[in-house]
């Protein structure tokens, strides 16, 4: 029996990890515009009324997530796992502060970290150059830096990333069986936490933005939100 039709066959056994956008959500030039279509929520609803744990594990805050989801019943951990660690707030002004002295156009400011998004500047390769100077400024600072999709992140010095949140919500389900869904960089983190399971599944969504390296590490490629959709169906 393939891993997905292992998965199917004892839902009450497994958990299902979801990154959002780019997986549930087609990406979009600005995010505040990002939707799951009405489709997936109606899936997801119906998925977790059966699996023993599906959860969105987003770089979006945790509430963020919900409203944009916005099913029930799911469990949501917002910036790639920083809302499970309480270390995590003792640097929040800081990093607010130093990032909001660049006056970046496209700044996003969440509680815990920030964002400089780029995919709608005008030169994105210049717009790459001087992240790269705030990206190193920033590790001066003492703070974390993470590249994603048209983005760096600045974020609290804590070893804290996808992998771990995936982790700690299997030891406290007491789950061996998993699927992991994601389209970028920091989705990898997700795919390792998956290792030594009794069944894991490790699905990219794969794109020409996305790191080659999460297409390697896959078990499943799909081409698109739409398709992924189609592929939870069968679970």
């Amino acid at each position: 029996m393939d891993p997905l039709a292992r998965l199917a066959a004892e839902p009450e056994r497994a958990a299902l990890f979801l990154d959002v956008d780019g997986v549930l959500a087609p990406i979009v030039q600005r995010p505040e515009d990002a939707r799951v279509p009405d489709a997936t929520r109606a899936c997801l609803r119906e998925l977790a009324g059966r699996y023993a744990l599906v959860a969105c594990v987003t770089g979006r805050p945790g509430e963020v997530a919900r409203e944009m989801v916005g099913v029930d019943g799911l469990t949501y951990v917002g910036e790639h796992g920083l809302e499970l660690d309480r270390r995590a707030g003792e640097w929040a002004s800081r990093i607010h502060a130093f990032a909001r002295g660049y006056g970046w156009q496209f700044l996003e400011e969440k509680p815990l970290s920030s964002a400089f998004h780029y995919r709608r500047v005008a030169d994105p390769e210049a717009a790459r150059l001087a992240l790269e100077r705030i990206a190193s400024d920033a590790l001066g600072e003492g703070f974390r830096t993470r590249w994603g999709r048209f983005v760096l992140e600045v974020l609290p010095p804590v070893d804290v990333n996808k992998g771990t949140a995936v982790r700690a919500l299997l030891a406290e389900s007491n789950l061996r069986r998993a699927l992991y869904a994601g389209d970028d960089t920091t989705d990898l983190d997700g795919f390792a936490a998956l290792d030594g399971l009794e069944v894991a599944v490790r699905v990219a969504i794969v794109s020409s933005e996305g790191p080659s390296a999460l297409g390697e590490r896959a078990d499943l490629l799909v081409g698109s939100p739409d398709a992924f959709v189609e592929l939870l169906s069968q679970l």
